[in-house]
């Protein structure tokens, strides 16, 4: 095939370097112009999604106190026990534990069944529940003193105390 290759508003050239091989290139400088100026807006939004980190300011500790959120709370599986949560310990089912999406780790709160009314008081060290309409999961020392673990999911209310 000799001469430029048409696609749309490009043109190609085809330059054959060895028998058999053969490279188009990008010969419209328009086209160029266009890959180049694309090449850099996708760049600059890398860019700034990176700085951006997709979320407001952090609250300092103090402004979270009295924060209150309701919804569902789980515990983790057994499988769970002596990982390795987001804060960097171990979890211990026995201790009073929880992970939440937000909260700043060492954060205490109060967990509330709003069906029995019994509530027990957690420190946050770990990130999730990442499952819609769970607000909080709970280690199983932490969910059996409110609920029985044949539950598995239950509705509650938590208040930041600390």
């Amino acid at each position: 095939m000799h001469g430029p290759i048409r696609f749309g508003h490009a043109s190609y050239s085809k330059k054959t370097f060895k028998e058999g091989e053969g490279r188009l290139k990008l010969t419209n400088h328009n086209a160029k112009k266009l890959l180049r100026i694309s090449c850099g807006i996708f760049f600059l939004f890398i860019v700034f999604a990176l700085l951006e980190g997709g979320s407001a300011p952090a609250k300092s500790d103090s402004e979270w106190l009295g924060y209150t959120e309701s919804g569902k709370a789980s515990y983790y599986a057994t499988k769970f026990q002596s990982k390795k949560t987001a804060s960097g310990e171990l979890y211990d089912r026995a201790k009073k534990t929880a992970a939440h999406k937000k909260l700043p780790f060492g954060t205490k709160i109060k967990v509330t069944n709003t069906k029995n009314r019994k509530s027990v008081i957690v420190r946050i060290n770990d990130r999730g529940p990442f499952i819609k309409g769970r607000i909080v999961d709970l280690s199983g020392s932490a969910f059996s003193s409110i609920a029985n673990l044949e539950d598995g999911v239950i509705d509650v209310k938590i208040e930041v105390i600390k």
